[in-house]
């Protein structure tokens, strides 16, 4: 009987590739997220690729009510593999956003992934087996408003369970990629065309990292040579000097 793995923002980008790396590793999948269409489209597309099974569950994360959906999900199936990965960004500086947005962000980058982790792992630990990928990022190095603050809480809190767990067969590991090709920029209107496209990754690419990485133990995964050695500027250079390259960098999405 195949396994069950479960991904949040599934119809797109970095969601999407897990769904096919998954379902290629012989687990079934469900698919959250709002697009009901979308969802439809990739559950017909993975069952016939792979001939495995999937189940669709529309919820936006951002609510209370989509949140709880993902919960009941989780607590009353036995999930092998969870991939926390849906997530937007915000165009607008903190202090222009409007709080909605803020409080969108934080519900669908910190909320829903530590409620998720939390109905999922319970049972992992008496199984003694699972893997859950966050979907986090190197923003979370860097100081870039409230989306950065989020990705360092994800990333730690990654690396806090992955620690507590270190004896047991259960794999907890945050993904930090860098600038992604996906829908993520457009749909935060954000303006990118200024980047060289040697800073850009492909979202098969920093899947099958990300795969390979959460398998051998790894806590953090940061696909690409470029993100290596900016990721290690970020964690190691004084604060000051971190700090005014992430002002920079959201300073020019914005542009």
């Amino acid at each position: 009987m195949k396994k069950w793995a479960l991904v949040t923002g599934a119809t797109a980008g970095i969601g999407e590739s897990f769904t096919r790396l998954l379902a290629a590793q012989g687990f079934n999948v469900a698919l959250v997220a709002r697009d009901l269409e979308r969802l439809n489209e990739r559950s017909e597309f993975l069952k016939k690729n792979y001939l495995i099974e999937t189940a669709i569950i529309q919820a936006d994360l951002a609510t209370d009510s989509g949140c709880a959906t993902v919960e009941k999900y989780l607590a009353e199936n036995e999930i092998e593999v969870l991939v926390n990965n849906a997530g937007f960004g915000i165009k607008f500086a903190f202090t222009t956003s409007s709080l909605e947005a803020e409080e969108d962000l934080l519900n669908v980058l910190v909320r829903a992934p530590m409620r998720c982790m939390h109905v999922v792992l319970p049972a992992m630990k008496e199984r003694n087996s699972g893997t859950i990928i966050n979907v986090s990022s190197v923003a979370s190095w860097i100081a870039g408003g409230t989306y950065s603050a989020s990705k360092s809480y994800l990333t730690v809190l990654s690396e806090s369970i992955h620690t507590e767990l270190a004896a047991t067969n259960i794999k907890v590991m945050a993904l930090c990629p860098g600038f992604t090709h996906t829908e993520f920029h457009q749909r935060g209107k954000m303006k990118m065309s200024a980047l060289p496209e040697f800073m850009w990754l492909n979202s098969d690419a920093v899947v099958k990292k990300a795969w390979s990485d959460s398998q051998a133990g790894n806590a953090i995964s940061v696909p690409g040579w470029q993100y290596l050695l900016l990721s290690t500027f970020a964690r190691f250079f004084p604060r000051p000097i971190v700090r005014k390259l992430g002002i920079n960098i959201r300073a020019r999405q914005r542009r």
